[in-house]
């Protein structure tokens, strides 16, 4: 790997045409992923490659004016000094913000590149390139603005913001709600059993940690391994697993910690207060990102909750 300050004014502009190439292929892919979801941020960086692509251009004529055709290749992983990037142009479905987020910092890469260069080259041609380029790539936030005034008009950003709300649902709050509800309910059976068998408040904690940690597990790999997003545009699988089996953990972890206080009867009601909150948050949840009537919401939760608390009482009370 080579040091920034070893590279000749030649290999400087090999990187520079390798930069804005490569900066250019990933704005296509942008807005290729984009397209189909986000038709109008599609047009946005589809503008932003052809952009590019007369950066390369210029910098291919000077470069064969001053050392020919053939181009030494040099990449950006060749040079020391560049953040490696994540490839987020690779997956499916592309997240809005994460491109955009994605697309400021290359922008801010390459100026800073741009900008370091032109301080130490002694060509004057060179050095005048490569300032206009940093002012260009300036420029580009700007030019993103005015894109997308152009581009997003009121209906267009009502619509993907609706698509990415929708996105928003399907890869994290479905999982993370089914894992909250699995935690919630599923756990309480355990929990009060050992808890009135046992008249224990450390023994019924360790029941409910155990239990818990448990299903988050399993609710995690069961809902990673259920599809791999592809088709379903559920997004990537481990995300997925990740949300719904922390989920899982915090929703049976909730009314697990107040068997820390040694008094039975206090943990007790501290817990069941507990659980009437945590139902009533997977209640909210459904009605407000599930369009669940809240009242049906409400019925279906509490009903679930309930059957499976007694369960737990009348069997640690047997």
């Amino acid at each position: 790997m080579r040091n920034f300050e070893s590279l000749s004014e030649r290999e400087v502009l090999a990187l520079a045409i390798q930069l804005e190439e490569d900066d250019a292929r990933i704005y296509a892919d942008f807005a290729e992923g984009l397209r189909e979801s986000y038709p109008a941020s599609a047009q946005i960086f589809e503008g932003m490659r052809q952009e590019e692509s007369k950066h390369r251009h210029r910098l291919f004529e000077l470069y064969k004016q001053k050392f020919g055709e053939h181009i030494p290749l040099i990449r950006r992983e060749d040079v020391r000094g560049f953040v490696k990037r994540r490839p987020v142009w690779l997956y499916r479905p592309l997240g809005l913000d994460v491109v955009r987020k994605q697309a400021s910092a290359m922008e801010m890469e390459v100026r800073n590149f741009y900008e370091k260069v032109a301080a130490r080259t002694q060509d004057a041609s060179l050095r005048q390139l490569l300032g206009d380029l940093a002012e260009e790539e300036r420029a580009h936030a700007m030019r993103a603005d005015e894109l997308n005034r152009q581009v997003l008009h009121p209906d267009a950003r009502r619509e993907e913001d609706e698509v990415n709300r929708r996105l928003f649902v399907l890869q994290i709050v479905q999982p993370g709600l089914a894992g909250l509800m699995d935690g919630s309910v599923s756990t309480l059976a355990p929990v009060f059993a050992a808890a009135f068998a046992t008249r224990n408040t450390w023994d019924a904690f360790l029941v409910g940690l155990a239990a818990s940690i448990g299903a988050g597990i399993s609710m995690g790999f069961a809902e990673a391994l259920s599809d791999d997003g592809s088709l379903t545009g559920r997004g990537h699988p481990w995300l997925r697993g990740l949300v719904c089996g922390l989920m899982t953990t915090f929703g049976g972890i909730g009314h697990t910690l107040p068997y820390l206080i040694h008094n039975f009867g206090i943990a007790t009601t501290v817990a069941v207060i507990v659980v009437v909150f945590e139902l009533a948050a997977i209640s909210w949840i459904r009605n407000k990102y599930m369009d669940t009537p809240l009242v049906a919401a409400t019925l279906q939760v509490a009903l679930g909750g309930a059957l499976v608390f007694l369960a737990g009482i009348l069997i640690g009370s047997s």
